[in-house]
């Protein structure tokens, strides 16, 4: 009898086993299938979320985007077989619009924060950037520091939901944030004289400064930040983030990555392209 019940015992766990295999094998598919990047190759169509600003992304004379980030995305649908389809919304709404399925990633400078980290996975970084300043001349006259601008009296323009209204908010705490959907909103209310400054990503602020020298200077003469920039996906679309993650580094190894900066950042030979 103990015989028979230690045989029966084994082949239970035996089957039990290859029951859980079996089973583990159906999820490690199902979870391939479901991934973002094997929907892409399917449909044939990489679509990106992303946010306009200069020089990131923005619209061009007849009305394509360009930019950095479009770039990015070209080259990263190019090297996957596919085309790219971009997304444009609300930078308030951005994470909410991905997780809702309005398109398979976002590349629009979104830097990698631990809030943002909890509701979505990020790639390696594949640039970083920081926060910096353009101030309206007769408003901030005299101004040079963070604490210059830290005053109940000042207000400061800024894009909703963006990391330069949390910094706005960490640094200067005292001044009063004014918060607007797009960012050309922002410092457009800075330029009518609405605001003292805006804060936003570098190299932007440096721009409107050069465009608008009779109004506009730069208080601080660096940013005040550091932060790394990542495509953000899905969580739990680890097959997704690996190729991602290895697509990056490919094309930081080429060089591609740091001409394409340059080129953007660097230098003023795209200004006539955009209005």
């Amino acid at each position: 009898m103990k015989k028979w019940i230690g045989m029966t015992v084994g082949l239970m766990l035996i089957c039990g086993f290859f029951a859980t295999a079996g089973n583990a094998g159906e999820i490690q598919q199902k979870l391939v299938e479901e991934s973002v990047l094997e929907q892409v190759m399917r449909r044939g169509i990489l679509r990106v979320g992303m946010s306009t600003f200069v020089p990131w992304a923005m619209k061009d004379k007849t009305g394509e985007l360009i930019g950095f980030e479009i770039d990015v995305a070209k080259r990263l649908a190019e090297d996957m077989g596919v085309k790219v389809e971009f997304v444009p919304t609300k930078w308030a709404g951005i994470i909410p619009a991905l997780l809702t399925g309005k398109f398979d990633v976002i590349i629009g400078g979104m830097s990698v924060q631990p809030g943002r980290n909890i509701k979505v996975n990020f790639s390696i970084p594949y640039d970083y950037t920081g926060m910096s300043m353009v101030a309206h001349k007769k408003l901030a006259a005299g101004f040079d520091s963070l604490e210059d601008f830290n005053d109940p009296k000042v207000t400061i323009a800024v894009r909703l939901g963006s990391t330069a209204a949390s910094a706005a908010k960490k640094f200067m705490p005292k001044a009063e944030l004014r918060m607007f959907d797009d960012e050309s909103q922002a410092y457009q209310e800075m330029l009518n004289g609405n605001a003292h400054a805006v804060v936003g990503s570098a190299p932007t602020p440096a721009f409107y400064a050069i465009k608008n020298p009779e109004k506009t200077f730069l208080p601080l003469a660096d940013t005040f930040t550091k932060e790394p920039i990542g495509f953000a996906v899905k969580k739990s679309d680890y097959d997704t983030l690996n190729f991602f993650n290895n697509w990056i580094r490919v094309v930081r190894a080429e060089g591609w990555l740091k001409e394409r900066k340059d080129y953007w950042f660097n230098t003023r030979d795209w200004d006539s392209r955009i209005k």
